[in-house]
């Protein structure tokens, strides 16, 4: 059983990361070692080896509808944090859609819950306090469906600066003191002719001239995605000013090509300048093990997946979001938005304080849920989530919560073996690339 096991840990990781290993393995020696850090860690980069093991069971939690709708795909405590709505106000929500696909409603909360057990196993906090976690989290998450199920308005609730408190609150005060020009003096250099551009620095490159002519022509294909309702003045804002290749990314986004662009914004004033990022869409690591061949007909790439159900899951999006191609590859292209701050574990070292975040969170996981069916602009889910996951647990919620957190604690256990056989196998150059 251990040497299967191991074989599994090792395979799921070839086979997601392969084409980006060859590509740049020096960017996945670098992903492979945060991933060796600890086991959150490991866990944030192996989507894969989740997937792997998710789809392989039979899940009796689930119906048609319930085991069909958008889910996250990544959901750990790591992926929350703010941003500035199109509405033009400071939202605390789940972030970072790479991950987006159809599937379980079930995955996302058994991925939030092991990631929590595995975080508090890591902060020394007894299994009784990661239970009682658990279960506030799902409290938290069918409260605010039964909501939406009883008001039938699923754009109504939002994490903001009036109704959070605690470090949720903390993450929204410290984004709304951000400036965007810090970010800019941050990334860019006023040159003598008065305009910004790129500073030089480890992390970019300047672009061949036909490199750049590509990123420029995909660019303007870019423009077209915006939605009619977001679009800016495009006599002003969206002029290009610079373009450079990007690297440096966190740990699921290691090898994949990118650019930044600077961009004229409301104004020809310096410090209304937008950086945008476009990079590469990777492959979801649920689809690599669902058969969905209706969800891959509807998207022209994987940049437009991405695109599509960030717009599903997340109301009010960043109106700059959109979606383009370079040499049939596709990107997604989002503003490098300054207003957006991580929620920080690191403090959070009393069951106290992580049951006031866990509530919180429990929330904004129904809501990206519940907006994401047929009142929103896609298609695929056409019936209402909320009444979807209500009728798949009537009369089995204790029984569901039950099941939750003996998945949590057996499945962080799990992943606690896996990490050491990862590191192992890692050291040893089994895994793509050499540890050295």
């Amino acid at each position: 059983m251990a040497a299967q096991r191991s074989d599994l840990v090792v395979a799921s990781i070839q086979d997601a990361f392969a084409p980006l290993m060859r590509a740049d393995p020096v960017a996945f020696r670098g992903k492979f070692r945060k991933m060796a850090a600890d086991p959150h860690a490991f866990y944030r980069g192996s989507a894969c080896l989740f997937y792997a093991d998710q789809t392989a069971l039979e899940d009796e939690w689930v119906d048609e509808r319930s085991g069909a709708i958008w889910i996250h795909g990544d959901l750990h405590v790591e992926n929350f944090g703010t941003y500035l709505s199109s509405d033009g106000r400071l939202v605390f929500d789940v972030n970072d859609f790479d991950e987006a696909y159809l599937g379980h409603f079930t995955w996302d909360l058994r991925r939030f819950a092991a990631s929590l057990a595995l975080v508090g196993w890591q902060k020394a906090l007894p299994a009784a306090d990661v239970e009682r976690l658990v279960r506030r989290f799902l409290r938290a998450y069918l409260a605010q469906v039964d909501s939406y199920a009883s008001t039938g308005d699923d754009e109504d609730f939002g994490l903001h600066l009036d109704n959070t408190e605690g470090p949720v609150l903390d993450a929204l005060v410290a984004a709304r003191g951000v400036r965007r020009v810090d970010l800019l003096d941050r990334i860019t250099t006023v040159e003598r002719d008065g305009a910004r551009r790129f500073s030089d620095h480890p992390s970019v490159r300047r672009l061949p001239r036909e490199e750049r002519r590509e990123v420029e022509r995909a660019f303007g294909r870019y423009l077209e995605t915006i939605p009619e309702s977001k679009r800016f003045d495009r006599e002003l804002f969206y002029g290009l000013h610079d373009v450079v290749g990007k690297s440096g990314f966190g740990i699921g986004s290691a090898g994949l090509p990118a650019y930044n662009l600077l961009v004229e914004g409301h104004s020809q004033a310096r410090d209304n300048d937008v950086v945008l990022s476009m990079k590469q869409a990777n492959v979801p690591a649920v689809s690599r093990y669902v058969d969905h061949e209706a969800v891959d007909r509807y998207f022209e790439h994987e940049g437009h997946r991405t695109v599509v159900s960030q717009r599903a899951l997340q109301v009010h999006t960043d109106p700059l979001l959109g979606h383009t191609g370079v040499r049939g590859v596709g990107y997604v292209v989002a503003e490098v938005s300054p207003y957006e701050v991580d929620l920080d574990w690191d403090d959070l070292t009393e069951p106290s304080q992580m049951a006031q975040v866990v509530d919180l969170l429990g929330r904004a996981t129904a809501k990206v849920h519940c907006s994401s069916d047929e009142d929103s602009d896609q298609d695929l889910v056409d019936f209402q989530v909320e009444e979807a996951v209500v009728a798949s647990l009537k009369g089995r919620r204790r029984a569901f919560a039950d099941h939750l957190v003996g998945f949590a604690t057996d499945y962080a256990a799990q992943v606690r073996e896996d990490h050491a056989t990862f590191v192992e196998e890692f050291r040893a150059g089994r895994i793509g690339v050499a540890a050295t």
